[in-house]
């Protein structure tokens, strides 16, 4: 397909971070790429399980089994998240009352959201969460070193004509929505060099999916299987692919990407 994306006019729809793994999304219409990095704040903190073994505040990668997570508590897109880059503060609201606030750099902050959600999952934190920030050069997301994930839109709606039903693009909790580019086409680009904005992006693999997908960002209810849905119509679990940043530089909403 790679020859064919010479006519096509692949466009940057929207930036999205989610400052804490498994909560709300951040929609931006600028960012700085670093080299060999996420986007900044992008799965920065997560809240560990109970269970989890945990020394500190402070973690290096862990798989997201160790985590409270969509995959498994479909009750976290009940919340809505906002996140302070300056202050590193997070407010949390549900049905748009806010209902914890907390800066992630204090203890007394981190106990606070500790709280909520001990209170707000009860049995499904297997004891009391802990709220954790990555490590130096770490992140917290599934993929296990620092990439941007990329969704082109047109492959979830060709999903849609599968799965006979309208697929929010934002159960793939995507950084880089894309738009212009042929259904499925995103495949082809790995192992390409993408320009976007001043900077450079490195496409690696395609992003196999789980049962988080299932989970309705708007209403929080389970009520579709699209790993189901892609083995059936597709052969495949895969929607969308990891890059990574091999050149820094400014990204803007609107910015074309562009095959090196």
């Amino acid at each position: 397909m790679l020859a064919n994306l010479a006519g096509m006019t692949i466009t940057l729809r929207d930036i999205c971070r989610y400052p804490v793994k498994g909560l709300s999304p951040e929609y931006m219409e600028t960012v700085l790429l670093s080299e060999s990095g996420a986007l900044p704040y992008d799965r920065q903190y997560a809240l560990a399980l109970g269970s989890t073994p945990v020394s500190g505040a402070i973690s290096d990668w862990m798989p997201k089994s160790s985590f409270l997570c969509l995959m498994r508590n479909e009750k976290l897109a009940q919340l809505e998240t906002a996140f302070d880059d300056a202050t590193q503060t997070l407010t949390i609201k549900r049905a748009g009352n806010q209902v914890a606030r907390g800066q992630l750099t204090q203890k007394i902050g981190r106990t606070m959201i500790e709280d909520f959600f001990a209170a707000f999952m009860k049995d499904e934190a297997r004891g009391r969460p802990k709220l954790v920030e990555a490590a130096s050069g770490h992140v917290l997301s599934d993929h296990d070193s620092p990439v941007i994930s990329l969704i082109n839109l047109n492959s979830v709606k060709d999903l849609e004509r599968v799965v006979g039903k309208e697929v929010d693009p934002r159960r793939f909790r995507g950084n880089f929505m894309i738009g212009g580019l042929d259904a499925w086409a995103e495949f082809d680009l790995c192992g390409k060099q993408l320009a976007i904005g001043d900077a450079v992006l490195e496409v690696v693999m395609p992003i196999d999916r789980c049962a988080a997908t299932n989970v309705n960002p708007s209403t929080a209810e389970r009520d579709l299987n699209l790993p189901k849905d892609m083995m059936r119509g597709y052969g495949h679990i895969d929607c969308g692919v990891f890059a990574r940043v091999a050149k820094s530089g400014d990204v803007n909403v609107g910015d074309e990407l562009k095959v090196i």
